[in-house]
């Protein structure tokens, strides 16, 4: 196997790995997700489909890039999600809770009856200080540099 092969091959199982302890945490602990951490699955979901195709097609060395770009999306979504549980800036406001002063009583049931079960702006999980949305940028982050090791190596 080259060495761009097994960059690629490390890159891929990184995000299915990532894939497979967010689905552990949501399935076996019982921790649903919300909007944000799924969106943090689908580029995950692509760098597999990506890594599979930098497998089988080796002389394609712009899916390396590729898989680069799906690591960095869900890492800078992770970033964006960190921000919006330590409460730094905003997030969607499907997700999270915002202003209630000034509602009526009926703006106020409307919003409560329309609220999302899970929010985005709690962290219901960290280790060493980051959330699940912190780690992953973090690690998505390595991926990125597998990635982008890979590409240079089949230069």
């Amino acid at each position: 196997m080259t060495r761009k092969n097994t960059l690629v091959l490390i890159a891929a199982v990184g995000s299915t790995a990532m894939l497979l302890g967010a689905w552990g945490f949501q399935y076996l602990g019982g921790m649903a997700p919300c909007k944000m951490c799924i969106w943090q699955r689908y580029p995950h979901g692509a760098a597999v489909v990506i890594g599979a195709l930098a497998l089988a097609l080796p002389r394609v060395n712009l899916l390396p890039l590729l898989g680069a770009l799906a690591a960095l999306t869900t890492a800078a979504i992770g970033v964006f999600h960190a921000g919006v549980e330590l409460k730094w800036w905003e997030g969607p406001s499907s997700c999270t809770s915002g202003d209630i002063g000034g509602l009526s009583t009926q703006e106020l049931m409307d919003q409560i009856m329309s609220a999302p079960l899970v929010r985005c702006d709690e962290i219901p999980w960290e280790m060493f200080g980051l959330s699940m949305a912190g780690w992953n940028a973090v690690i998505s982050g390595a991926l990125v540099l597998i990635w982008l090791a890979a590409w240079r190596a089949g230069r």
